[in-house]
């Protein structure tokens, strides 16, 4: 038996996969919150990928509380023009000065933003449609216990201990419903993308699930220059419906319905048009962490931490390690032991202590009809132990940017 408190119990509920009523919520990379979390994260990377090259270790840093302010827009056919451009301040605490060192934090927070927001939202002319500012407060590169190791217990040298009470929360496997989101969102703003730049990486998916019936409504911005007339601009909403059904009737056997840009009024000329394809250009505001959870999806049917993920520092902030960590043990269980239909995995921190060893580690499961929890808890234990021991590959995953956060 595992040393770590590890508890195994039957879940409180159905599996989702057969609840009546399923919802699950995608924000696409180029909705305003999301922004948010990718410029977080992404200066956050850079940050921890320059102390290593500087110290030769991350040290105290965080900019999960990145906020957006829009602007305004004039789209029109063929092209328009943003007004007064979009604010956005990148806030956090990062260590400046080490052991003697000095380290422009702030100047690698720019250009790690303006590298993503450049990838990102290519119509999106930094400098002139989206101001970028950096406020990053002082953060203490000598005060060691903040990533101080515990070598008293054993097992638990060179791993870091958590940095609050707190808890993350991951699922598996995924639902029908929640890869159609997930999935076509993604597609959408990758090889859909590539051959369509009509269509702008603010794309935001709802999927509803009653029953055996899925319907799917898609907001997509399309973005004006390369859309000439209204006759072009239905039929860019028609092919991102078609391309959805497509990747739908790939996840599902299920009468699947796709809605796109319903809030469109041809004959008032009231349509989803934008000239950097992002709603933050036009009254949309944004903040880290109101969107995505840790596995890219809202799903209310589902526990959910509300921890911030993105911008959060890899080595012990609990926020960020344990939204992931859980859902890489749930992933990672539902992959290798047969008979589970459902599974939930709660892990809670305790402010000073190894972060290979939670407070608990309190996993929910729903088997497979004539599968028992018995049958299952011993390998179920196995794996959660194992991937709690090697937890700091976690931070090394985040660091490389092998991980997504949102």
């Amino acid at each position: 038996m595992s040393e770590r408190n590890i508890r195994i119990e039957p879940i409180d509920r159905r599996a989702v996969e057969d609840q009546e009523v399923e919802i699950v919520e995608r924000k696409g990379i180029g909705h305003p919150d999301s922004i948010c979390d990718g410029v977080a994260e992404s200066v956050a990377g850079a940050l921890a990928r320059e102390y290593i090259d500087r110290v030769g270790e991350v040290l105290h840093f965080n900019t999960d509380e990145t906020q957006l302010v829009a602007g305004e827009a004039a789209p029109a056919f063929g092209g328009g023009e943003v007004v007064d451009p979009i604010y956005l301040l990148i806030v956090g605490r990062a260590t400046k000065r080490y052991e003697g060192q000095m380290i422009p934090t702030e100047t690698i927070a720019l250009r790690a933003a303006r590298e993503y927001l450049e990838e990102t939202i290519p119509q999106l002319e930094y400098g002139e449609d989206i101001v970028v500012d950096v406020k990053l407060g002082e953060g203490s590169g000598d005060l060691q216990e903040v990533f101080g190791e515990d070598d008293e217990l054993e097992g638990a040298v060179g791993v870091p201990m958590a940095n609050d009470t707190s808890f993350g929360v991951g699922h598996a496997p995924l639902t029908e419903t929640e890869r159609i989101v997930l999935e076509a969102e993604r597609r959408l703003n990758g090889e859909y993308a590539s051959t369509h730049p009509e269509l702008g990486p603010d794309v935001k998916i709802m999927g509803k699930r009653e029953g055996e019936q899925i319907d799917v409504t898609v907001a997509a911005a399309m973005v004006d220059e390369y859309v000439a007339d209204i006759e072009e601009y239905a039929d860019a909403v028609e092919s991102v419906r078609d391309f959805v059904a497509e990747v739908a009737r790939e996840h599902t056997d299920r009468d699947v319905d796709v809605h796109v840009n319903t809030a469109d009024d041809y004959e008032e000329g009231s349509i989803y048009l934008t000239v950097t394809g992002t709603s933050a250009e036009q009254g949309d505001d944004g903040s880290v962490g109101r969107g995505n959870r840790a596995n890219g999806l809202i799903t209310p049917n589902r526990s959910m931490s509300m921890e911030a993920t993105s911008g959060k520092n890899p080595v012990n902030h609990i926020g960020k390690i344990y939204n992931l960590l859980s859902t890489s043990i749930a992933e990672s269980v539902v992959d290798d032991v047969d008979g589970i239909r459902d599974l939930r995995v709660r892990l809670l921190s305790q402010i000073g202590r190894p972060i290979d060893r939670p407070h608990v580690a309190d996993v929910h499961v729903v088997t497979d009809e004539g599968v028992s929890l018995e049958d299952v808890e011993t390998d179920v234990e196995v794996i959660v132990d194992r991937e709690l021991a090697n937890v700091t590959e976690i931070t090394r995953q985040v660091i490389d940017g092998e991980l997504t956060t949102f």
